[in-house]
């Protein structure tokens, strides 16, 4: 857990709001009992993750697909080649939704934008670190051109179908 209290804060804005603005559809199944906050989120999102990232063709055609991503500073860093249809995606129409769903015991749903990184960036040589300290390997290493990215969300929930059984299973203390 990377995120500082004000990125943590920032991140249950965002929750909130989310929230707030769903359809009372989604607000029937995510309600109070079944809700996450940035806290339980960023205590159970550690290590990487599976997501599946959707992305949009030229011809507005949706695609998703699968790939690691680490949640670090209150949001997803993820990485593919840059030869992938989802970087060339992502080149021309960043906005991408990403969802992370561990069967019916957590998920989270956001729609935002992916920016690609580089070296310039001020979280990337923590970013990098992390993830190669995660692996074994820098993630630059396996290919020609990686592209890393950082999620920025403007809508987010998490869920779980049972706060309380979900937080004790993975020892995380509320």
């Amino acid at each position: 857990m990377l995120e500082t209290e004000a990125e943590v804060a920032a991140l249950q804005e965002l929750l909130d709001r989310s929230h707030g603005s769903s359809t009372g559809h989604l607000r029937n199944i995510i309600n109070d009992e079944r809700m996450l906050s940035a806290k339980d989120l960023v205590a159970l999102l550690t290590g990487m993750k599976v997501l599946s990232v959707a992305t949009v063709t030229a011809k507005g055609e949706p695609r998703i697909s699968a790939l690691d991503g680490h949640f670090l500073h209150g949001t997803w860093t993820f990485g593919t080649d840059a030869a992938a249809a989802k970087a060339r995606h992502i080149a021309v129409r960043p906005a991408v939704s990403v969802a992370h769903v561990d069967g019916e015991e957590l998920a989270v749903f956001s729609h935002g934008r992916a920016e690609r990184l580089d070296e310039s960036d001020p979280g990337w040589d923590e970013m990098i670190g992390h993830w190669t300290a995660f692996y074994g390997s820098s993630p630059l290493t396996w290919g020609e051109d990686i592209a890393m990215y950082r999620f920025y969300p403007h809508w987010m929930v998490g869920y779980t179908a049972n706060r309380a059984e979900l937080l004790a299973k993975r020892g995380v203390s509320t």
